[in-house]
């Protein structure tokens, strides 16, 4: 399981003087983008693959408040990869300096090919590091129909009705 340690700063604190959504999200990407530039997916070889991460969306469950003055825990695990890296699921979980469980956020996101603009599969190379992430217990290979299993899809409108 990777996990990253983080310091609650006064700017990651709302008007409630809990934990701000804002902070839930920089710390789920921040651990994201530390195992991944830990394990071969940094800037060069991001540019050389000509590739970039996209999320899909993020659920984010709240259990417990946490406050400033100790330190939280997030973790990241591999909850899904498609067959050709193309999509993954993640799940971050939040732990308080005590070991609890305040938060949990599942979030599944593709890798897009940053000169065709297209989500792309993943070289076998980084499919291999990406799949190295510890599993969850219901860890499942990913399809295109898991991208869209909410039912959520784009509803346009006329320009003057805006």
């Amino acid at each position: 399981m990777y996990k990253k340690e983080f310091e609650i700063r006064w700017s990651d604190i709302d008007a409630n003087r809990h934990l701000a959504n804002t902070a839930y999200v920089n710390f789920m990407s921040h651990t994201r983008m530390g195992f991944l530039m830990d394990n071969g997916f940094g800037q060069k070889e991001m540019a050389r693959f000509g590739l970039g991460p996209v999320v899909f969306y993020e659920h984010i469950y709240y259990f417990k408040e946490v406050f400033a003055g100790k330190p939280v825990t997030v973790t990241l695990k591999l909850k899904g990869l498609s067959k050709d890296g193309m999509y993954f699921e993640f799940v971050h979980d939040f732990f308080d300096h005590k070991g609890r469980n305040f938060a949990a956020c599942e979030m599944m996101g593709g890798w897009i090919d940053l000169k065709e603009r297209k989500l792309t599969g993943l070289p076998p190379e980084l499919f291999k590091k990406l799949d190295s992430l510890s599993h969850t217990e219901d860890f499942r290979i990913l399809t295109k129909e898991d991208t869209r299993k909410f039912g959520k899809h784009p509803r346009h409108i006329e320009p003057h009705q805006l």
